[in-house]
């Protein structure tokens, strides 16, 4: 039986504005030196940047968070998967907020989440004014006392050398991904050009349902496809 009781979770962010034109001056002059860091062709501008500035949290929003929980009784896993999506992001971190205050998990897991999703989070929250909840907040705390687990980290076995998608992950561990759609470097586009919020939220969701099963698999649980039941919420 799982002991446990972790939450699952992964974001989607887009830059705060559609196009560097639309940035204020001082944000315009602002992403400029970030891209004079980030440039690997010289020929790169700062206004065909401005379409990565979505991963930078100084210069990105939240505009999904999918979050699941898997219960597991007799060698079946039943997974429950929700997210919280839309343009308003004070609302999204809210919403979220509620549910990580009000539920009594033991852990948070993304993939990467301990370089890009748990801090890209917290970094919104005090953006926006939001009080960043204990289970999420590590400031002050020792290495043991924070509680975020992470499944690159995890693969990696102290090896930091490279980066592991959770796509190649799951396909080396015999995980069927079911990334049927989109993937991330579309979200840009689904989001500003055709403003199709759910079929972002959908993609979240499924990423979701992959880290949980890779989750397991690193840990040594031997399961079939059969033995899930995952629920969209």
């Amino acid at each position: 039986m799982m002991k446990e009781r972790i939450l699952f979770l992964d974001i989607e962010t887009v830059p705060q504005y559609r196009t560097f034109e639309e940035l204020p001056e001082k944000f315009k002059s602002l992403w400029s030196k970030k891209a004079d860091l980030i440039r690997r062709k010289e020929s790169d501008t700062a206004e065909e940047l401005y379409l990565r500035a979505g991963i930078y949290s100084e210069f990105g929003k939240i505009i999904c968070i999918s979050v699941g929980f898997v219960s597991e009784n007799n060698g079946k896993y039943s997974a429950r998967i929700k997210s919280f999506f839309g343009d308003d992001e004070v609302k999204i971190l809210n919403d979220f907020v509620a549910l990580v205050n009000q539920s009594k998990f033991d852990a948070l897991c993304g993939h990467n989440g301990k370089e890009f999703d748990f801090p890209y989070i917290s970094r919104r929250m005090i953006v926006n004014g939001i009080a960043i909840p204990p289970m999420l907040n590590n400031s002050g705390k020792k290495p043991w006392e924070i509680n975020h687990k992470d499944t690159m980290e995890m693969w990696k076995f102290g090896d930091y050398k490279s980066f592991v998608s959770l796509d190649l992950l799951a396909t080396i561990l015999n995980i069927p991904t079911p990334k049927d759609d989109i993937d991330g470097s579309e979200v840009y586009g689904v989001y500003y050009n055709d403003g199709d919020l759910q079929r972002i939220a959908a993609y979240c969701q499924k990423d979701v349902a992959t880290l949980m099963k890779v989750y397991y698999r690193i840990l040594g649980v031997n399961f079939r496809e059969e033995d899930w039941d995952i629920n969209y919420f």
